[in-house]
C-alpha cells in the first residue's frame, strides 16, 4: 500500500475497525499524520456508529471488561479485560456520560472528571486547581456533546450551598468557562435528582425528579448553540408510585423510558415531538421487575430491538415488532457490575 495515493489510503482505512486504525498509525509517519487528522477521525467515527461496533463496558471491584453483543441470542460475548489507564482505587469509577466512543467518568476517591476512550485507552483529566471539573454524586449533573466544529464539550451543572452554577469544558480550548443557569429555587433541594445528560439534535436533555411519591418531575433542556436552558414537561405518567425517566437518542429523536410503580413497575416508551411527548408503547410488568432493580436502568437500541440493562447487570430485550404483552423478558444476568454501552471509535479526549 506504500505506493498508493494518499486519497486511496484514506478511503481504505476509514472502513477498518478502530483498533486496526490504532495499529496502522505505527506503519509510517505519513500514515500517523493522516489518521490523526480531524477529517479522518470525523469520517471514521460516522462510519463506526453501527450496531456491530457496540460494546458493553462492565466494571466491578476487581476487573474492567469489554464485551461484544451477540444480537442473535441477546447475550454478551467473551470478555476482554481492560486495564484502566488512570489512577484509581479498586476500580471505583462511575460512568456519567458517553458519546461517539468517549466516556465522561468520575474517579470517586478524588471526585475528578475525566474524558476516556476505552478503545484507544487515551484519557484527559478535566479537574483544575480551582476545583472546576470536580463532580459530587447526587448533587451534580454532567452531559457530553459535540458542536458543529467537532469540538467535544462537557456541560457540568453544580449544586453547592443552595446555589446552582453551570460550566462548559471545551476539548479544543482545554478550558472551563461559566455560563448562566436559570431554574426554579425549589430545584435546589437535595430531594431532586438529576439524570446524566442525553445529547440529541443539538440539545442536551436531563430529567429532574423529586425523590418521593407524587413529587415533581420535569425535563431540563440545554441548547448547545445558544447555550440557553429551558424546562419542558414530563410525559403524563401516573404519580401513584416512584417515577423515573431514562432518556435515549435513537436516530436523532429523543425517547424516554418512563418507569412507574412501587414494588413492581411498568415501563412506557415515549418520543418527543416539538416539546410534547407521544406514547410509543406500554410494557406491563410481565415478568415483574422488583424494586431492587428498577432504580437505575440504562437502554440502548440496535437491529430494531431495545435492550434494557439495569446497573446490577440484568439485561432485558424489547422486540419492537411484537405485541406489548410479549415484548419484555430476561436475557442474561450479571451481579455487582456497573457499566455502559459505547461504540468503538478513534475519537480522542485531547487535541
Amino acid at each position: 500500500m506504500a505506493d498508493l495515493p494518499i486519497e486511496t489510503i484514506f478511503e481504505i482505512l476509514k472502513r477498518v475497525p478502530a483498533k486496526v486504525v490504532g495499529r496502522s498509525k505505527s506503519v509510517c509517519k505519513e500514515w500517523y499524520a493522516l489518521l490523526s487528522t480531524r477529517d479522518f477521525i470525523r469520517v471514521h467515527c460516522s462510519r463506526s456508529l453501527v450496531s456491530s461496533n457496540q460494546r458493553v463496558l462492565l466494571i466491578d471491584d476487581l476487573t474492567c471488561s469489554v464485551h461484544p453483543i451477540i444480537f442473535q441470542s441477546y447475550d454478551y460475548g467473551p470478555r476482554s479485560i481492560v486495564t484502566l489507564p488512570f489512577d484509581h482505587q479498586n476500580n471505583d469509577v462511575s460512568i456519567l456520560s458517553h458519546l461517539n466512543g468517549l466516556l465522561c467518568v468520575c474517579l470517586n476517591h478524588t471526585n475528578e472528571l475525566l474524558l476516556w476512550n476505552p478503545t484507544t485507552t487515551a484519557f484527559k483529566r478535566l479537574s483544575t486547581p480551582d476545583s472546576l471539573g470536580i463532580y459530587i454524586n447526587n448533587l451534580d449533573a454532567v452531559g457530553l456533546y459535540a458542536d458543529d466544529t467537532d469540538d467535544y464539550k462537557v456541560l457540568h451543572i453544580k449544586r453547592r450551598c443552595g446555589v446552582y452554577e453551570s460550566y462548559v469544558y471545551s476539548r479544543e480550548l482545554n478550558f472551563w468557562r461559566n455560563i448562566p443557569f436559570l431554574t426554579r429555587e425549589e430545584y435546589l433541594s437535595p430531594n431532586f435528582y438529576w439524570s446524566p445528560g442525553t445529547f440529541c439534535a443539538g440539545t442536551l436533555y436531563f430529567t429532574l425528579c423529586e425523590c418521593w411519591v407524587g413529587g415533581t418531575n420535569v425535563v431540563i433542556c440545554f441548547d448547545i448553540n445558544s447555550e440557553q436552558f429551558k424546562e419542558i414537561s414530563f410525559p403524563p405518567v401516573p404519580s401513584t408510585g416512584f417515577v423515573q425517566g431514562v432518556l435515549v437518542n435513537v436516530k436523532n429523536e429523543l425517547h424516554m423510558f418512563a418507569t412507574t410503580g412501587w414494588f413492581e413497575i411498568t415501563i412506557d416508551l415515549w418520543t418527543l415531538k416539538e416539546d410534547y411527548w407521544i406514547k410509543v408503547l406500554s410494557c406491563p410488568p410481565i415478568p415483574p421487575i422488583s424494586l431492587s432493580l428498577w432504580g437505575d436502568i440504562t437502554h440502548y437500541v440496535t437491529n430494531g430491538d431495545w435492550f434494557v440493562m439495569t446497573k446490577l447487570g440484568k439485561l432485558f430485550t424489547i422486540e419492537m415488532d411484537k405485541k406489548p404483552f410479549e415484548i419484555l423478558y430476561p436475557v442474561t444476568w450479571f451481579r455487582g457490575y456497573k457499566g455502559a454501552v459505547f461504540v468503538e471509535t478513534v475519537v480522542s479526549p485531547t487535541i
